[in-house]
């Protein structure tokens, strides 16, 4: 997949260099508002789709919903005090940490309603929130806790480092990741446009 998103990047940016006529960026406008709604039906989809985890969810009790709420605490905190410490504006640096490792969405939304060059930032952050939890949650789960180890991942807990976690950690924990997935994404699209307006 990071190939994919890699080679697709690269792609687009000698299409548009090159290629693409300055007259039809326009209508890459419309483009991305379509894939973008394909996007959150399909993520809709795929929650509602799956009941046995929102049973488990009952069972485990609302506590479980204090996972994602630290991470989504300890993300907004972390890039805030990183975009402090380079200059980045609150709102920036707040709406870039919201894409909580979900980096098609979050660099999308935030070339569309803000700018490209945040939205790219969105991008390669979010990228590398994934990539650097791939080698974080085996750590984390070892050395820190299992629970801990659900922290890293953000919302991809739901579907790309879901399996590792599991490896990493057990079934209850898995539950717990898928949870935590599920409710981060929930949340990018709509933190997202509302921290960029502060």
């Amino acid at each position: 997949m990071t190939w994919i998103i890699i080679i697709s990047v690269a792609a687009g940016m000698l299409l548009g260099y090159w290629v693409i006529p300055h007259e039809l960026v326009g209508c890459l406008d419309k483009l991305t508002t379509a894939a973008l709604c394909v996007l959150l039906l399909g993520v809709g989809i795929e929650l509602g789709q799956q009941k046995e985890a929102w049973e488990r969810l009952w069972k485990v009790g609302w506590r479980v919903i204090l996972v994602p709420v630290m991470v989504a605490l300890g993300s907004l905190l972390g890039s805030l005090v990183v975009g402090a410490a380079i200059g980045m504006p609150v709102n920036e640096s707040l709406a870039v940490g919201a894409g909580f490792g979900w980096y098609s969405l979050s660099g999308v939304l935030l070339a569309k309603i803000y700018s490209v060059e945040l939205g790219a930032l969105a991008f390669i952050t979010n990228v590398a929130r994934e990539l650097m939890a791939f080698l974080l949650i085996p750590v984390t789960a070892r050395y820190i806790g299992k629970f801990s180890a659900v922290a890293p991942g953000g919302a991809t807990t739901m579907d790309t480092t879901l399996p590792l976690v599991s490896r990493s950690t057990d079934a209850d924990t898995a539950v717990v990741a898928f949870i935590n997935g599920s409710i981060l994404s929930s949340l990018v699209p709509i933190l997202v446009p509302l921290l960029i307006k502060l």
